[in-house]
């Protein structure tokens, strides 16, 4: 009787912590930040041929520049995100100066009047 409580015991804490297991896969799947699975930073990173013209008006935006935040622009929360991450901000990328790159990149799908913080995108 007691080696049969035993089983019984071990059998109830494996299910608990197998439903708690499951449970947590589940929930950290579905905690996505606004770039999905990708890094922020890492992301924030690889805009990084775009960092003079994110920080002052009239410097030249190159190609390379162009090219990328044309295709983050394809997520304009992500961006935001990126704009405003730590990397950014270390680097002195202003996000009201980054969002005019795509104006000034004649990117012609952009998403105008979304905002990134207080600035909107022109």
């Amino acid at each position: 009787m007691e080696a049969t409580m035993k089983y019984i015991c071990v059998l109830v804490f494996l299910v608990i912590m197998t439903i708690g297991g499951f449970n947590g896969v589940v929930g950290r799947d579905t905690y996505y930040g606004p770039c999905g699975k990708h890094d922020i930073e890492k992301e924030a990173e690889k805009l990084a041929p775009c960092t003079e013209a994110a920080k002052y008006w009239n410097a030249p935006v190159s190609e390379r520049c162009c090219a990328i935040m044309e295709k983050k622009l394809k997520n304009p929360s992500c961006l935001c995100a990126i704009l405003f991450s730590r990397t950014a901000y270390n680097a002195g990328v202003k996000p009201e100066v980054a969002v005019t790159i795509p104006k000034r990149c004649g990117i012609p799908v952009r998403p105008i009047g979304h905002k990134c913080g207080a600035f909107p995108f022109v």
